[in-house]
């Protein structure tokens, strides 16, 4: 017999073979996984893409909603919490009755009746709060769009924001024979979309507004940046509205109006949308002035808060061209500061592709004017309706609009259809001077983001000397500090004086709501992105002209906040409880690079020799602005 090390020595031998045949399959299999990964894929167009009972909760990881995100939208779809509720009296003993008695005193109901739920059963059956979001879909679709479209609506209905939905279609001659049945037959084809994908619709068909408007509007002398819209509505004309919310279902309205002799009359679709959004802003005022002891609307599982939460305007356009982005989308704007400027620098050349883009603007804006502060209107394609879930739940546009264009790769890709974010948005200015900044405010905006105490008369000081500018955000809901900072003598040019960001805050109750981005983009504007053309932009500072310089600040190391400048910055260097940040006068490398053609830029160009030094022992030479903690 083979002792037992032979017989091991064997059966390796034996199998020896085989285990180099399956190596050798292995490698094979592994080599064309890799050589088909390599192979470029071209996805297929939307529109070719089959439905999958996967697409919700996909969406719903791609939003990849920040821990702040979360809260804001569990803040207004979240469980509303139940006051308390009376006890009930301890019932009193009555004396024993015979069973002719009984079935007497006992009420009988018919059986179609049901007693009502009670709320605390249905806010644990029904858990999301529901809001309402006007939506404009601006037709004609194909079939498949519009199945593409409705899957959207359904998703978001899902997430507890119902849509109120006004159909357009814009092939559609104004005045033609048949006109109006050929608006019925498209709003019933929403409705029969919406219906296909499991979704409950109903149509609104008769008018819901008014022409003219509203009684009041011409003797108010209120300011406002932003045009009245030309029809109106009131609390009584929402109640086909209102009843199809609280059935459950979707409301699809046609554009139409009732004019000053009651005709039903078409009407350009912008001014219902801004009429309903005026409409149901009131009306949930109204609603919530009117509660009576304590009742409150939350109690009530089948009554939806009718103050519109988002403006939707669907499209075959997508989102309003950039001149800064050779003609793609925006990705944020800001109403307030940008509107002008953004109509202004409207090439005649995008007309074609984008007839409506100015238009829905102009809608935009209305209708955030009547809307809550944290409200957002998003411009998409119809060929992006995963966009609408990632914008309820985060709020913020698909690509942020502070990222460097060559971070805008991959998935951040912008296309045509990349979605355009429109936020009310706040006044940006550029100050100079120290006088002109309001100290206490500034303080407390300091102090409230950085959550430490200002030292006072040193950082004034130090801000008297060293001042360049600040840019402000609002009534200082944001400001970016950036001073001059001194160097040896001797320093070559191309370093000093140093542009340094001495400060970059923003007020907590503005944290997710496109301030930070207002901001570092107007910062960009006044420093390493000045002399661009896309810089030009009127916030009282430089307006594009000058030379752009390098942008230097330092951050904790520790700091949550450096993911963020990570991605926003050329370089950092890590010095032990600091990070030194830096970005790249972009103007600078621009003509280095077209001087240089194919070439490209060196691993270190002349202007950068001893940069990274001089920058390290002048700027972690700062003195702290804040008392010491104790």
């Amino acid at each position: 017999m083979l002792s037992s090390s032979a017989r091991i020595s064997r059966r390796n031998a034996l199998s020896s073979p085989s285990l180099h045949a399956r190596s050798a399959q292995t490698f094979k299999a592994f080599y064309a996984t890799i050589r088909s990964l390599r192979n470029s894929y071209e996805p297929p167009e939307p529109d070719d893409v089959e439905p999958s009972e996967k697409d919700f909760i996909l969406s719903l990881l791609r939003a990849n909603p920040s821990l702040r995100d979360t809260k804001s939208y569990l803040a207004s779809f979240g469980p509303r919490p139940q006051p308390p509720q009376p006890l009930a009296p301890k019932p009193e003993e009555s004396p024993l009755l015979a069973d002719e008695d009984v079935a007497a005193r006992t009420e009988t109901k018919p059986p179609d009746i049901k007693p009502a739920p009670s709320p605390v059963v249905a806010s644990i059956l029904n858990p999301v709060y529901r809001r309402t979001a006007l939506v404009k879909l601006q037709a004609p679709f194909t079939d498949t769009q519009l199945e593409s479209i409705a899957r959207g609506m359904i998703y978001l209905e899902k997430l507890g924001l119902v849509s109120v939905i006004v159909v357009e279609n814009d092939q559609l001659p104004k005045g033609e024979a048949g006109e109006r049945a050929a608006l019925l037959e498209e709003t019933m084809r929403v409705v029969n979309a919406l219906e296909n994908q499991g979704a409950r619709a109903r149509p609104v068909l008769g008018s819901v507004v008014r022409l003219g408007p509203k009684p009041g509007d011409e003797d108010s002398s209120e300011p406002r940046d932003y045009i009245l819209p030309e029809a109106h509505t009131s609390p009584s004309d929402l109640i086909h509205i209102r009843s199809a919310l609280r059935a459950g279902e979707i409301p699809v309205l046609p554009p139409l109006a009732l004019d000053s002799f009651c005709r039903s009359v078409r009407v350009d679709a912008n001014d219902v949308i801004a009429a309903l959004v005026r409409g149901m802003h009131e009306a949930a005022a109204l609603d919530n002035s009117q509660v009576q002891g304590d009742e409150s609307p939350s109690m009530f599982p089948d009554e939806i808060d009718l103050t519109p939460l988002r403006l939707m305007i669907i499209t075959r356009e997508g989102g309003v061209p950039s001149y800064a982005r050779q003609g793609l989308p925006h990705l944020l704007i800001n109403l307030t500061s940008e509107y002008s400027y953004i109509r202004e620098t409207f090439d005649p050349r995008w007309k074609p592709a984008h007839p409506t883009a100015l238009s829905n603007l102009e809608l935009a804006r209305t209708c955030l004017a009547f809307m809550p502060p944290s409200s957002s209107a998003v411009m998409v394609s119809h060929r992006s309706p995963s966009h609408l879930i990632g914008n309820l739940i985060t709020n913020k546009p698909a690509v942020s609009s502070s990222l460097p264009h060559a971070l805008l790769q991959g998935n951040r890709k912008l296309t045509p259809h990349t979605p355009t974010l429109l936020r009310r948005g706040l006044p940006i200015r550029v100050v100079r001077r120290v006088d002109e900044i309001d100290k206490a405010k500034m303080k407390t905006l300091l102090e409230q983001s950085f959550r430490r105490k200002l030292s006072d008369d040193a950082f004034w000081a130090r801000m008297e000397r060293d001042l360049d500018f600040v840019i402000i955000a609002g009534d200082y809901a944001g400001a970016a500090i950036v001073t001059r900072e001194r160097c040896a003598p001797g320093t070559r040019a191309a370093v000093a004086p140093i542009t340094y960001l001495d400060k970059f805050a923003v007020l907590p109750s503005h944290q997710g709501d496109g301030t930070v981005d207002f901001l570092w983009v107007a910062l960009h504007d006044e420093t390493y992105g000045l002399g661009l053309p896309f810089s030009a932009n009127p916030n009282g500072g430089k307006e594009g002209r000058g030379e752009g310089r390098d942008l230097v600040w330092r951050s904790r190391a520790d700091n949550p906040v450096n993911k963020w400048y990570f991605e926003r910055s050329t370089g950092h260097l890590r010095q032990g409880d600091w990070v030194l940040f830096w970005c790249d006068a972009e103007v600078r490398l621009k003509t280095e690079e077209g001087r240089r053609a194919s070439a490209g830029l060196s691993y270190l160009e002349e202007w950068e020799q001893g940069r990274l030094a001089t920058w390290n022992d002048v700027v972690m030479k700062i003195p702290s602005s804040w008392k010491p903690k104790t």
